[in-house]
């Protein structure tokens, strides 16, 4: 890709629009968001569905559009859950129910609903009791949402569930109700983008069209208008989520080039298509889908374009050495994604991805004919192709699945690293163009080595995080040295793991417990190689334990009651009120880890935990 490409307006344009985000921007709901209407509980919203269905155990769920609540306009989008109604989209409905605000909870490195849904602006749920269609949905959004259920029903009455589930996922990006088991091998292989329509399925409809098209004698200028005119229904087919939108958005840009006689680029569709994206839905920047979309298709524009396929070589190896490279610059440019969001790298990716990229386009096409020929009770004809390819193909997950080292769990990394990362893929990405790849050179390895010892220089020397569920309380404790420590049993062994791994730890030097009941069997099995510290039994109140230059003193148990009062319990009586408090001690440093994790103090520095939070105090 020639340098220039890198100097153009709209490129740093779109670099500070994501930077002035991502820093000043946080999803809130406007002053007329249904949000203000949360201390009235139950209301009577009419608004529009934008979702389609999701089928959940107790209820059908979708996103609805508001126009009104008790009669009051309204505006914004609210999470319905509607037992014993299936919400159809583009239908206006009526909903009258108990509003709530989603289910949060904030516990460091796990899933948290409520800020998921922030993420796509949407800040209140509500459970309905009584729904009815208003208006039903005009009669073009009627044939595309008929058209969808036909087919995923077709799909779920001719294939076994799991086959049936990977049709309608590759196709419709619509894979249901999955087993948790062949779920997890997707990810352990590195297909699990395979099962989210995406912006190649677009790309695929198009040039799909254009094929068809083409044995019709059309002229080009017909043919890119029905080409996009397929896509775009495609889209919507699909759902129109963000990778789906950006691609369509990008054929757009392309053909819009050509009309007017200039050759605008996929990258200039790129930039144009999350330009838009981010001005009408600013949120999507928080997005980890939008974001990986993003890189995904900037990785693959910027490898392909520089690092060319010899034009000699066969044309089969040429196909499977882009479709190598392609998935390469993807997993390169993801792997920050990876690791700070799902702890878990695919090693086998890379080779599963250059048999199964290919096969999941074969796939959509012949999930596509297949409910062509069904319509005209032709479906025989490739029933049988149809089936042996699925059976093929989660054969192919399972088996990429079933390595040892298929997926290694990581460590998240910090934002130096991440951007020191970057820096060297991105010279790594040019290095073709050697004249280019030398003047980045220098302000690369700047950022390579300046952004880790950056980060490292402004690491506070003590952090605790206070972790709480549900008043289940626990704590993890950083040094600036690299040592880590989890303190209490409460909390699930796999729930304060995935906290470890946020903070950039994938074992910790010690589990400190407050009390000397055994350990938990559960965590000394996640945690096999740690060393477990129970008080009255490996450590006595006012002992001390070294871990390199930090300390460990366990102290009789600090309590604090409701009125902000502290007490100790201070002697041993054998009983199960017995515990203990621990002290850190690191560059003449010092913070204090309450009994049981509820608070924890440095000097004049007071911190409680609280209900559903990660509470932090830098020392």
């Amino acid at each position: 890709m020639h340098p220039d490409m890198y100097k153009r307006p709209l490129l740093w344009c779109l670099a500070a629009l994501i930077v002035g985000l991502a820093f000043f921007y946080r999803p809130a709901p406007s002053g007329q968001d249904i949000f203000r209407f949360l201390p009235q509980k139950e209301v009577t919203l009419i608004g529009r569905v934008e979702s389609f269905a999701v089928p959940k155990k107790n209820s059908q769920n979708a996103v609805i559009k508001v126009f009104c609540v008790n009669g009051q306009k309204a505006e914004g989008q609210i999470y319905a859950r509607l037992p014993n109604f299936t919400p159809k989209w583009k239908d206006v409905l009526e909903i009258s129910g108990r509003l709530q605000q989603p289910y949060g909870l904030d516990l460091l490195g796990n899933f948290d609903w409520r800020s998921y849904l922030s993420s796509k602006n949407i800040f209140t749920e509500i459970k309905g009791t009584s729904v009815s269609v208003v208006r039903p949905a005009a009669y073009p959004w009627q044939v595309i949402r008929s058209l969808r259920a036909d087919i995923l029903r077709l799909l779920n009455d001719t294939f076994p569930h799991d086959l049936a589930s990977i049709a309608g996922g590759i196709l419709l990006g619509e894979r249901g109700e999955q087993d948790p088991a062949l779920y997890s091998a997707f990810q352990d292989s590195g297909a699990i983008h395979l099962l989210v329509a995406s912006g190649g399925n677009v790309g695929f409809v198009t040039l799909l069209t254009l094929a068809v098209c083409s044995w019709f004698g059309l002229s080009r200028k017909k043919m890119l208008l029905f080409a996009l005119g397929v896509a775009g229904i495609y889209t919507l087919i699909a759902g129109a989520d963000a990778p789906l939108v950006r691609a369509y958005f990008m054929t757009i840009c392309a053909c819009t080039g050509y009309f007017l006689g200039r050759n605008s680029g996929v990258f200039q569709g790129l930039l144009v298509s999350c330009f838009v994206i981010l001005i009408f839905q600013p949120a999507s920047v928080f997005e980890t889908g939008f974001q990986m979309s993003f890189l995904a298709t900037l990785a693959i524009i910027i490898c392909l374009n520089n690092y060319k396929v010899p034009g000699k070589w066969p044309k089969t190896l040429r196909f499977f050495t882009q479709i190598f490279l392609a998935t390469l610059s993807t997993q390169l440019a993801l792997l920050p994604e990876f690791t700070n969001v799902f702890y878990k790298v695919s090693v086998t990716g890379l080779i599963s991805n250059m048999l199964l990229v290919p096969l999941a386009s074969v796939l959509m096409g012949l999930s596509f004919a297949y409910y062509v020929c069904s319509l005209l009770h032709l479906g025989w004809l490739l029933h049988g192709v149809t089936y042996g390819a699925l059976w093929l193909f989660k054969t192919l997950v399972v088996y990429f699945a079933s390595f040892k080292m298929s997926a290694l769990p990581v460590a998240a990394w910090g934002a130096g690293t991440i951007i020191a990362y970057y820096a060297g893929l991105f010279w790594v990405f040019n290095l073709p163009l050697k004249k280019f790849a030398r003047k980045i050179c220098l302000p690369c390895l700047g950022l390579v080595l300046v952004a880790p010892l950056t980060e490292y220089f402004f690491a506070p020397d003590i952090q605790i995080y206070l972790l709480n569920e549900w008043n289940k309380s626990g704590a993890l404790i950083r040094t600036k040295n690299g040592k880590a420590f989890l303190a209490g049993s409460e909390l699930a062994p796999d729930k304060l793991q995935a906290s470890l791994f946020k903070t950039g730890v994938k074992q910790p030097d010690a589990i400190l417990l407050f009390t000397d009941k055994p350990v938990p069997p559960e965590f000394s099995n996640r945690f096999p190689a740690t060393r477990f510290i129970r008080p009255f039994e490996d450590a006595w109140p006012g002992d001390k334990i070294s871990f390199g230059p930090v300390t460990v003193k366990l102290n009789w148990g600090e309590h604090e009651t409701r009125e902000g009062r502290r007490w100790t319990n201070e002697g041993y009586s054998g009983s199960v009120k017995d515990n203990v408090s621990y002290c850190f001690d690191y560059k003449d440093k010092k913070a204090c880890l309450g009994a049981f994790a509820r608070f924890a103090y440095s000097g004049d520095k007071h911190t409680p935990a609280q209900r559903n939070k990660t509470i932090t105090l830098k020392i």
